[in-house]
């Protein structure tokens, strides 16, 4: 599946872009160098087919590179977090 994860800092959200188009988004607020992670959704007509999880692990990628801790206040976050432990060494 290609597909870019992306972080938009103007509209405080990471998106999921496929096919030209935003498939999904996950908001986040940084509040020093932890980023707040509030809010992902997917679009309905592309869900069940694991987006969830490339666009959380973009997130994740992206908070290491950048040397953020990450805050999952988002269940689909901290339920992607429990399935991917090597994943949490990121979160706060």
């Amino acid at each position: 599946m290609d597909g870019e994860v992306r972080r938009n800092d103007d509209r405080g959200r990471y998106e999921l872009v496929l096919d030209g188009e935003v498939a999904g988004i996950a908001d986040f607020v940084m509040v020093d160098d932890v980023m707040v992670l509030p809010h992902t959704v997917i679009a309905a007509d592309r869900r069940g087919r694991g987006l969830g999880d490339v666009l959380v692990a973009g997130v994740l990628a992206d908070a290491s590179r950048r040397g953020n801790a990450v805050d999952p206040r988002c269940w689909f976050v901290r339920e992607y977090l429990d399935r991917h432990p090597e994943a949490a060494e990121v979160s706060y």
